[in-house]
């Protein structure tokens, strides 16, 4: 009886065995899916996933890549294609890439001036290549520096793509749903999406300023994105994608866009003059550092250029045989001004030829100075 019972346990041990060793084989020959498998319905997308794909289809269209040659290069086109990890700048070739976005329906392109910096300096060439493919030469109209804004005009193109809609900045909120389209790494029309994630920015731009209002987001904008647009919801453009924070080059969630009522106020004067016109008093301020250093709570008027407002109004600069300081600007319209930016901000709110009361310092004395603003040229503010 006992050897009995062993041999049936051991049959039954031995067929489990069996079974489990051979479990595999027996499911692949019973269950492979060796032909194509059904398709399961998945239904309708959600209403904010709908949203997001209508706002692509109607705004990629008038995204384009621009291609900045710094100068002709032969050996350029035989250099292998480096689309992926060549951020804005092409090792060896000379090239700077970014993106653009069409204003009107005459052609006009409007991207970041330091993707066409180079290009436009060193006599070198633009291309643009559209949403279809097609590649159109393009020359460029007019750069504002102090904005890092450009605009483009595009050579003949077989259609010409549709204008984005414009929206404002100024009703902007954190918080809201934000929207980059561009081309990073040479990625062309790539969708990120964010929200606003700050606003009142200050960014250092050329020419010794700072753009004051811009928009921070944490919709990924890397290398190539610069001088793409920024949407809302609805499609509109509310931004120009203009610089990142990263330590390590790439997207940290840290992206900075120029407002778009900043842009609709400086790209027709690029369009009509070439050049933006910009609100100044007339005057060269001193490095922040050094007052910093020195005590000095304000913008110290460095130099005053000649028949300029800042001039007309009796302001004062450093002087330079001895040294001494003579005019710090201490407050504008109200505000008190800590810094170049501060005083900056408050004369381009004001515009053109409009007037700005001055807190001024001098000799341990403050008073109150009236200045007309008016289109400064090769001036700090």
């Amino acid at each position: 009886m006992p050897d009995r019972f062993v041999r049936i346990a051991l049959g039954v041990t031995l067929g489990l065995l069996i079974a489990f060793v051979a479990q595999p084989y027996i499911l692949a020959f019973l269950y492979s899916a060796d032909a194509p498998r059904s398709v399961t319905a998945r239904g309708d997308l959600s209403a904010a996933e709908k949203t997001t794909v209508d706002l692509f289809a109607r705004a990629a269209p008038s995204v384009v890549h621009v291609f900045a040659q710094a100068a002709a290069q032969g050996r350029a086109l035989m250099e292998p294609d480096d689309e992926f990890g060549q951020g804005e700048q092409q090792q060896g070739s000379g090239t700077q890439t970014g993106t653009g976005f069409v204003w009107d329906a005459a052609g006009h392109v409007v991207t970041n001036n330091h993707v066409v910096e180079a290009a436009t300096k060193g006599g070198g060439s633009i291309s643009v290549r559209l949403a279809s493919g097609e590649v159109v030469g393009a020359r460029v109209v007019g750069t504002a520096p102090s904005y890092d804004l450009a605009v483009l005009q595009l050579g003949r193109v077989a259609k010409m793509p549709p204008p984005l809609a414009v929206g404002t900045s100024a009703d902007l909120k954190v918080g809201q749903s934000a929207f980059a389209i561009g081309n990073p790494f040479g990625l062309d029309h790539t969708l990120t999406t964010g929200v606003i994630s700050a606003l009142q920015r200050r960014l250092p731009t050329q020419e010794g300023r700072e753009l004051s209002g811009v928009i921070q987001t944490d919709a990924a904008i890397n290398p190539g994105n610069s001088g793409g647009p920024l949407l809302d919801s609805a499609g509109r453009l509310i931004g120009v994608n203009t610089a990142i924070f990263s330590p390590s080059g790439a997207s940290a969630g840290i992206g900075f866009a120029v407002p778009v009522d900043v842009v609709n106020r400086v790209v027709p004067d690029l369009i009509k003059n070439g050049r933006v016109r910009n609100p100044g008093i007339g005057i060269i301020a001193g490095q922040e550092a050094t007052a910093a250093r020195l005590g000095i709570d304000g913008v110290v008027v460095l130099r005053v250029l000649p028949g300029s407002p800042a001039a007309q109004a009796g302001l004062r600069g450093v002087d330079p045989r001895s040294g001494t300081i003579g005019d710090v600007i201490v407050g504008a319209n109200g505000h008190p001004v800590h810094r170049l930016s501060d005083l900056t901000a408050v004369v381009e709110e004001a515009g053109l030829d409009r007037p700005v009361t001055l807190l001024v310092e001098r000799d341990g004395r403050v008073r109150t100075v009236r200045v007309n603003t008016a289109d400064v040229a090769q001036t700090r503010l």
